[in-house]
């Protein structure tokens, strides 16, 4: 079966989907988006998602396409006809097509695209293997909270991840603490046992996913703080990881040439991940 998309009011075979060439998402990257995990057939922490993705709206000034409930539908009836599983939802919002002009226009009206596809979960063995990051410096602007699509600087980074044989980068800012991955939220267990990831404001963007493992860290009573560390302090943790809609709860094994831990998954890690799919299919779902 055919992949179909969701644009602008059409749902159109996924390879016919196209937007005009001065849509403004495409000529100044002046829009946003969100990524909601499906899981088992339906949609998880969808109303925290929509919840951000109004607030990247208010940030850049952009109108919502559509009513809260109409979005709701128009996702429904993505996944109703991709017959979607387990996969993603990707949508995108843009301030919309106008003569290239670099000031807000006035008439434009905001662009909507969807696109839903299937993912395969790891294997076990793998997740207990870990990945590898490696360590780069941040280079993107200074409002990393808004979930832009504006995303060279990251894919930059995750490119020079690949070409190191590295899943992920962190990116390191100014003062040598670690922000985040260029896709994912980072992660360490300290050698007393506290769980550190970098406190929420403007040089990261607060994951969905981060904010779920945060409350289930506290439901597992689990010592928690919300800091900066660096990437000497990630080095010599007992455990770290990344989270991510797409990534869930991922152990990192080796972060630029050291090994973390034993070199295998750690029990923190593999608790929260295993936390998180059960709140993924449960309490996190929506139908």
């Amino acid at each position: 079966m055919s992949r179909i998309a969701y644009v602008n009011g059409r749902y159109v075979p996924h390879a016919d989907a196209a937007v005009h060439v001065e849509d403004r998402g495409y000529q100044f990257a002046d829009g946003v988006y969100e990524v909601v995990l499906i899981f088992d057939g339906a949609m998880v922490d969808e109303i925290p998602h929509l919840d951000r993705l109004d607030r990247s709206l208010r940030e850049l000034r952009i109108v919502e396409p559509m009513s809260r409930p109409a979005l709701r539908s128009v996702m429904r009836e993505l996944l109703r006809r991709n017959r979607i599983r387990t996969g993603l939802i990707y949508m995108q919002v843009t301030r919309g097509v106008a003569r290239r002009d670099h000031p807000f226009p006035k008439q434009a009206q905001p662009s909507l695209v969807m696109t839903a596809k299937r993912i395969a979960l790891p294997a076990a063995a793998a997740v207990e293997n870990g990945v590898k990051v490696i360590s780069i410096r941040d280079i993107r602007w200074e409002r990393c909270d808004i979930k832009t699509v504006a995303l060279l600087p990251n894919v930059l980074g995750k490119q020079q991840a690949k070409e190191a044989g590295a899943y992920e980068a962190w990116q390191v800012d100014d003062d040598g603490l670690v922000t985040e991955g260029t896709s994912t939220n980072a992660w360490i267990v300290t050698k007393d046992g506290e769980l550190v990831t970098r406190n929420a404001n403007a040089a990261i963007l607060n994951g969905i996913t981060r904010l779920t493992l945060l409350k289930l860290a506290e439901r597992e009573k689990l010592k928690f703080v919300e800091r900066g560390f660096t990437v000497d302090e990630a080095k010599q943790a007992r455990e770290a990881f990344i989270s991510s809609a797409t990534s869930f709860v991922t152990p990192v094994t080796q972060i630029d040439e050291a090994v973390i831990g034993n070199g295998k998954a750690g029990s923190v890690g593999l608790g929260l991940r295993q936390a998180y799919l059960a709140y993924a299919a449960g309490e996190g779902r929506t139908s």
